[in-house]
């Protein structure tokens, strides 16, 4: 049986700005994954993929948003809706047809198939991306993401679903650990290459000097 109060107590408390100091996220990561059954690694398994662009598709948020776990639905659900958003956004930018390479887990012949999905950040997502700096404007988009996972954790203080807010907060801060002023803004200048390489060789421009 998983000790879920053992592993969490035993886990970062996150912040944004997190620093490494002495063990590495990875460290904490696979501390998890020993301590935790085939199962719950299987689910660990999962959330990794959501981090994966070459895995991320229809098949993969099919399977996230009709998971058992409310976390992993709620949480990728979450995940779908802000990457269509941004996908919309970049096909007004760029001109390019309405509802192009959107994911919409409906079928064809579904009556609301290829209507806009609302979520409740929505609005202020728009408001981000809109932005003139591309990597405030990637730092806010996390910051929906981080306030996201407090409030589907709310009420898991020390079992699995927790232990699952932690690991996704992880590969949050982990992108901003491996990212300096300068590259930062250079990989975010690129983007458009986010969405699954859609828009690979566009050349998107910020304001910035």
């Amino acid at each position: 049986m998983n000790n879920y109060v053992y592993i969490r107590t035993g886990l970062p408390e996150l912040t944004p700005d997190w620093k490494e100091s002495g063990r590495k996220l990875e460290d904490y990561l696979q501390e998890i994954r020993e301590l935790c059954s085939k199962k719950d690694n299987e689910v660990i398994d999962l959330v990794e993929d959501g981090f994966d662009p070459d895995k991320i598709g229809v098949d993969f948020y099919r399977k996230a948003t009709r998971h058992k776990l409310a976390f992993i639905r709620d949480f990728f659900t979450f995940d779908l809706n802000v990457r269509n958003a941004k996908v919309r956004y970049l096909n007004h930018e760029l001109k390019r047809e309405a509802g192009k390479d959107e994911i919409c887990l409906l079928d064809p012949e579904d009556p609301d198939y290829g209507e806009d999905t609302d979520f409740e950040e929505a609005e202020e997502l728009q408001e981000i991306l809109v932005g003139k700096d591309i990597l405030a404007r990637e730092r806010a988009i996390d910051d929906l993401y981080w306030d996201k996972i407090d409030e589907l954790t709310t009420f898991h203080y020390l079992d699995f679903e927790s232990i699952l807010g932690v690991i996704v907060k992880m590969k949050i801060v982990g992108r901003w650990l491996q990212l300096d002023e300068q590259t930062g803004r250079e990989m975010f200048r690129k983007l458009v290459d986010e969405v699954r390489g859609t828009f690979k060789g566009v050349d998107y421009k910020s304001d910035e000097k």
